[in-house]
């Protein structure tokens, strides 16, 4: 069973609400609980836990519901944990009335994840911005800073 998050609430912001923040108050609005989180994070189990300006980190605790066939977590795991900060992170720089969403992203699986891995933490870094493009990075990492998996995003930028 995945682990939830105490004092958070999920679901998803209306397009009017989000309107009236920036990027970074809506980001920093799901790390402080103000905000709901989505819903796949409640089924996954992972957290948004910090946020500033182009930076975003998510952390989780893999478990037995996170395995493939073969005992390890499976691989969409890594993927949505660097999805998720990598866009946020994007988020984070957006002004009043803008949205993003991922275009394209790329992963690589650099060590194998598993429960007894412990709390990871998956940092997404904002490396360019444009008017209707944004790029960032992603890395997760263990609790000994190894390198667990890493990627790469392109997003869209739109009005709201």
């Amino acid at each position: 069973m995945p682990s939830r998050v105490a004092n958070k609430t999920y679901g998803t912001v209306a397009a009017e609400r989000r309107k009236e923040m920036s990027g970074l108050e809506f980001v920093q609005g799901l790390v402080d609980g103000t905000l709901p989180l989505n819903t796949i994070a409640r089924t996954l189990g992972y957290d948004v836990t910090e946020a500033a300006s182009g930076r975003v980190v998510v952390t989780l605790t893999p478990n037995d519901s996170h395995l493939n066939p073969a005992g390890t977590v499976h691989g969409g795991l890594a993927a949505t944990l660097l999805d998720s900060c990598m866009g946020l992170a994007i988020w984070t720089t957006l002004e009043k009335g803008l949205s993003q969403t991922t275009l394209e992203f790329k992963i690589s699986l650099v060590r194998p994840i598993t429960p007894e891995t412990g709390l990871i933490k998956a940092e997404g870094v904002a490396l360019n911005r444009g008017r209707r493009v944004g790029i960032a990075e992603g890395r997760i990492t263990d609790g000994q800073n190894r390198l667990l998996a890493h990627g790469t995003t392109t997003c869209l930028v739109f009005e709201n």
